[in-house]
C-alpha cells in the first residue's frame, strides 16, 4: 500500500525523471487516482489518440491498457512508447481476434469493417476504419448508404449505433465485462433516491441500462457534461475509476456510481511504481510489426481525419 509520504516521494521522483527523459504521461479515464494525478494528460481513447499523434515527447509514457498503448506507437512510430505494465490487458479486446475478422469478411464481401479501438493492432490492420465511443456515429454515417457494415467487436456499442443512425450492422458479440455488470434494478433505486440527479451512462451498457439514462457519453463526455450542469448530483454509470477525475473537477457535486464494484482489473495494474521503474528502465517498450502498423495505421488514421 502507497501511504501518503511515499506517494509524495514517488511523485516527486516521476516529475524528476520524466523531465530528465522529456517524456509525457497520458493516462486513461479508469486509471487509479494516484496515476491520474501524475498524469501530464487524462483523457478517453479518442482524446489520447489525439494527444499523442501531436506531441512532440521523445517519451510516451502510456497508463491505460495494452490496445491504447499500441494505438499511441502506430500513431508515432519514431517515439518511444512505454507502459507500466504489460499485463494491462482488455477483455473486450481478447474476446476478437484477427482470424475472427477475416472470416466476417469472407462471409460478407464488400462490407466495412468498423473497427472499435478496443481492439488489437492485428484486428485494427484487418479493419477499413476505427472509432470510439465518442465519435462511432459519425465514422458509421460516414460510410455510403449501400454498403453493409460490420462493427466490431462491442455489439452493446454497436446496438447503441445502430439506435442513433438508424442503420442495421453486422454485429459482433463482444462486450466489456465491467459495464455489463451494471444492473437496471440498482440503477433504478439510485433514480428514486436521487430523483433530481442527471444519469450519465456509457455506450459499452447494455440497452437496458442505456433505456435508464438521461446522457449516453464516452468518458471525455461525460467528464464535460458533468462540469457544464448545474446539477449537484449526478449518476455515473461507467467504470469506477472515472470518479476520481469527477469528483477532483468539480469539488462542489455529488456523483453516485451505479455500480459500485464496476472497476477493470486491467486498468488498475498501473501504479506509482511501476510508472517510476518503467521511466527509469525505459521498459516494458511497446512495439507493432511494422507490416501490420501499416495497416493499421490507415484505419487509425481515416478515423482521425472524421474527428478532426
Amino acid at each position: 500500500m502507497v501511504t501518503a509520504t511515499s506517494s509524495v516521494h514517488l511523485t516527486e521522483k516521476i516529475q524528476r525523471l520524466k523531465a530528465e527523459r522529456k517524456a509525457i504521461i497520458l493516462a486513461h479515464n479508469y486509471q487509479v487516482g494516484e496515476v491520474q494525478d501524475v498524469a501530464d494528460f487524462i483523457g478517453d481513447s479518442l482524446e489520447l489518440s489525439q494527444k499523442a499523434a501531436k506531441t512532440d515527447a521523445k517519451i510516451i509514457v502510456f497508463c491505460g491498457v495494452h490496445f491504447m498503448a499500441e494505438t499511441a506507437a502506430i500513431l508515432c512510430p519514431d517515439r518511444l512508447v512505454i507502459m507500466p505494465d504489460l499485463m494491462a490487458g482488455c477483455s473486450m479486446s481478447d474476446m476478437i481476434t484477427a482470424d475472427a475478422v477475416r472470416e466476417m469478411k469472407a462471409r460478407h464481401p464488400g462490407a466495412v469493417v468498423v473497427c472499435y479501438v478496443n481492439t488489437s493492432a492485428a484486428v485494427k490492420a484487418e479493419s477499413d476504419i476505427c472509432c470510439t465511443s465518442s465519435n462511432a456515429v459519425k465514422v458509421v454515417n460516414s460510410i455510403p448508404k449501400d454498403r453493409e457494415v460490420i462493427f466490431i467487436p462491442d455489439q452493446y456499442l454497436g446496438q447503441h449505433v445502430e439506435r442513433q443512425t438508424g442503420r442495421k450492422m453486422i454485429l459482433y458479440h463482444g462486450y466489456c465485462p465491467t459495464h455489463v455488470r451494471i444492473m437496471a434494478e440498482e440503477l433504478e433505486s439510485l433514480k428514486e433516491t436521487h430523483p433530481d440527479a442527471p444519469v450519465l451512462v456509457h455506450p459499452e451498457c447494455t440497452q437496458e441500462i442505456i433505456s435508464l439514462a438521461d446522457q449516453v457519453l464516452s468518458t471525455g463526455g461525460i467528464c464535460r457534461t458533468a462540469k457544464e450542469s448545474s446539477a449537484k448530483t449526478l449518476i455515473i454509470g461507467t467504470e469506477i475509476g472515472i470518479l476520481h477525475r469527477l469528483q477532483k473537477e468539480n469539488p462542489d457535486k455529488e456523483f453516485v456510481p451505479a455500480c459500485k464494484w464496476c472497476d477493470c482489473g486491467h486498468m488498475k495494474v498501473n501504479t506509482l511504481e511501476k510508472l517510476l521503474w518503467s521511466l527509469e528502465d525505459l521498459e516494458p517498450v511497446i512495439k507493432v510489426p511494422e507490416e501490420v502498423a501499416q495497416k493499421a495505421r490507415k484505419a487509425i488514421e481515416r478515423m482521425m481525419a472524421i474527428s478532426g
